[in-house]
C-alpha cells in the first residue's frame, strides 16, 4: 500500500505540528522527517482535513518544509515472553542497551473488556504487608490509587509490592520519574531476583512529555495480553497525577479550553480508561492496578485525586512513611476476606475500632486530660499496633500477621476487653496469657 507523503506543515506550537491530509484515523501513527532525523508522531486530533499530531521527540528542529508520512495504523507494542526482565521507554525503544522488539506487535490504547465478560473478583493477591493483607486485602482485578505526598515513600512501597506480590508477572510503569527513583526500581528489583518476572515501561522527567502519556498504554496492553494468555498480572503506575499534568500540557497547547484548575474537561474519561482495564477473566488470567497519585498539598480535593476517587474501588492513603488505617479503603475485601482465616475479619474491625480509641486517648494526653488505666492501655496498644503492623519494613504472611495482631491484643488487654466474640477468644487468644 503506497504511503502518502506531506511536505507543508502548516504550524508548529510546542511539540505539536498540523497538516493537511486525507484518510487519517485519530491516533494513527507517523513519521517525521527532519534535517535531524525521523521521528515517531501520532495523530491527537482531527478537524476535516486538518490533522493535528504529537511529536514524540519534540517540535525542536522542525521546519514547515519537513516530511510527513502516515502509517496507517496506531501505535504498537511488542508482546512476547522476550519482554521479560526488559526495560523500555514510552515509546516501547529499549532502555536497558537490549534488542528492540517488534514480533506480535499489538495495538495500544484499545477499549476496555466488555462487562459482560468479566467476573466477580474473589481471589485474594498477598503483599507480604499487614497493612494491606489484613486491613485492606488488594483483590485480583481490583483497580487502587495509593494516595500519597511528595516525599513520601510510594515508589519504596511499590518495589516492596512487586518483589513479595503473589503474582506471576509485574508490569511497571514509570511516569516523570526522577532518574534515581527509576536506577532505584532496577537495582532493587534485580538484586531481589523479581526483576525476571517484570516488565519496565519508564518515563523520566527529561523525556519528551508525549511519551509520558503512552506509558500507562504501553503496560496495560502487555498486560492484557499476558492476562488473556492466563498470567495473573500486576500492574503498577508511578505517578497518575505527572500523567495527568502532561494531558494538561497537551491540552493547552492544543488551545483547549481548560476545565478545573487548567485540566482538560476529559480528565475523567481519560482516566477511567486506563483504570478501567482492570479484569479478571473466566478460564483465563486477571489484571490488578496499583497506581500512586500524589496530591498537591495534602488536597483530596484536587482534580486528580477527586476524579480517581470515582473510578477506582478505594485507595490506600500513604502519610507519614505508614499506610494510614483510617482514610485507606479496599471496597472489595470482603469478597476474600471470609475465605482466608475464620477471625480474619473479626480481628481486623476489632483492632481498628481499638486503635480509633487510641487516637482520642493521644489526643486526650496531649490536651492535658488526667489519664485513665484504660486509656493506658490504649497507649501501649497503639503503640505497639503502629511498631509491628504499620511499619512498612514489616514483612510477614498474612497468617503470621493475624497471630500478631492476637499477641498485641493479649499484651495490652483482658479478653474481655476486645470486644471480640468470646468462641473466636476461645479458640485464638494466645494460650500463655490465659490466667
Amino acid at each position: 500500500m503506497m504511503q502518502k507523503v506531506y511536505s507543508k506543515i502548516e504550524s508548529i506550537v510546542g511539540n505539536v505540528i498540523t497538516v493537511r491530509a486525507e484518510g487519517v484515523s485519530n491516533g494513527d501513527l507517523a513519521i517525521v522527517t527532519t534535517s535531524q532525523g525521523t521521528s515517531y508522531a501520532n495523530v491527537i486530533k482531527l478537524d476535516h482535513d486538518l490533522v493535528s499530531l504529537q511529536i514524540f521527540s519534540g517540535g525542536q528542529g522542525v521546519s514547515t518544509g519537513d516530511q510527513i508520512r502516515f502509517l496507517g495504523v496506531p501505535m504498537r507494542v511488542s508482546y512476547s515472553d522476550n519482554l521479560m526482565g526488559r526495560v523500555f521507554d514510552g515509546t516501547g525503544k529499549p532502555r536497558d542497551k537490549g534488542p528492540s522488539l517488534t514480533e506480535n506487535m499489538v495495538d495500544i490504547g484499545g477499549p476496555a473488556v466488555n462487562p459482560a465478560m468479566r467476573i466477580v473478583p474473589r481471589n485474594m493477591i498477598r503483599t507480604g504487608i499487614p497493612m494491606i493483607d489484613v486491613f485492606n486485602t488488594l483483590v485480583e482485578s481490583q483497580k487502587l490509587p495509593i494516595f500519597s505526598v511528595s516525599g513520601e515513600p510510594y515508589n519504596q512501597l511499590l518495589a516492596r509490592i512487586a518483589m513479595q506480590a503473589e503474582v506471576d508477572l509485574i508490569i511497571l510503569g514509570g511516569m516523570g520519574l526522577k532518574y534515581d527513583d527509576f536506577l532505584y526500581f532496577k537495582d532493587t528489583l534485580e538484586a531481589s531476583g523479581a526483576m525476571s518476572r517484570t516488565i519496565m515501561f519508564v518515563h523520566t522527567a527529561s523525556d519528551p512529555t508525549v511519551e509520558c502519556i503512552l506509558v500507562p498504554d504501553m503496560a496495560l496492553a502487555v498486560a492484557e495480553k499476558f492476562a488473556l494468555d492466563g498470567k495473573k498480572v500486576l500492574v503498577l503506575l508511578t505517578d497518575m497525577t505527572n500523567f495527568a499534568d502532561s494531558l494538561k500540557e497537551m491540552a493547552i497547547t492544543m488551545d483547549q479550553v481548560p476545565s478545573n484548575r487548567g485540566y482538560p474537561g476529559d480528565l475523567y474519561s481519560a482516566l477511567a480508561s486506563r483504570y478501567e482495564k482492570a479484569v479478571d477473566f473466566e478460564g483465563a488470567g486477571s489484571l490488578t492496578i496499583l497506581a500512586v497519585t500524589t496530591m498537591p498539598g495534602d488536597d483530596v480535593t484536587h482534580p486528580v485525586p477527586d476524579n480517581t476517587g470515582y473510578i477506582t474501588e478505594g485507595q490506600y492513603y500513604l502519610k507519614g512513611g505508614r499506610i494510614e488505617p483510617f482514610g485507606s479503603l479496599s471496597r472489595l475485601k470482603q469478597q476474600v476476606n471470609k475465605d482466608t482465616r475464620d477471625d480474619h475479619r473479626a480481628l481486623m474491625d476489632g483492632m481498628i475500632k481499638l486503635f480509633a480509641s487510641y487516637k482520642e486517648s493521644v489526643e486526650k494526653k496531649s490536651m492535658g486530660f488526667m489519664m485513665t488505666e484504660w486509656d493506658e492501655k490504649l497507649l501501649k496498644y497503639g503503640a505497639l499496633f503502629e511498631e509491628k503492623l504499620m511499619d512498612l519494613s514489616v514483612n510477614i504472611p498474612l497468617e503470621q500477621a493475624l497471630d500478631l495482631g492476637w499477641e498485641i491484643l493479649a499484651e495490652c488487654f483482658e479478653p474481655n476487653e476486645t470486644g471480640l466474640k468470646s468462641d473466636l477468644i476461645l479458640n485464638r487468644w494466645p494460650k500463655k496469657s490465659v490466667d
